[in-house]
């Protein structure tokens, strides 16, 4: 099974990569920046695998870019208490 069929392991996967980058000090501007990456490559490139990432690829698909960037910054405060910490 793949981390994204599971919303719960997929939240636990980006925490830990959430905490290994505040480990390694990246500044939160930086990790917006970054999630808005992930969110745009992961909006145009792969298929939802389950009923939560439907609903934010269809929110990601009628946003502007500012409403995009503070969906990215959400999901960075959403999943930063996730993860193996």
């Amino acid at each position: 099974m793949s981390v994204l069929e599971n919303w719960n392991q997929w939240k636990d996967f980006l925490g830990d990569r959430l905490h290994q980058a505040q480990d390694q000090g990246m500044h939160k501007e930086v990790m917006g920046d970054l999630a808005y990456q992930i969110g745009d490559y992961l909006a145009k490139n792969v298929d939802p695998k389950n009923e939560q990432e439907r609903v934010l690829s269809d929110l990601w698909s009628v946003a502007s870019p500012d409403e995009q960037h503070a969906i990215a910054t959400m999901m960075v405060k959403l999943v930063q208490n996730n993860g193996s910490k």
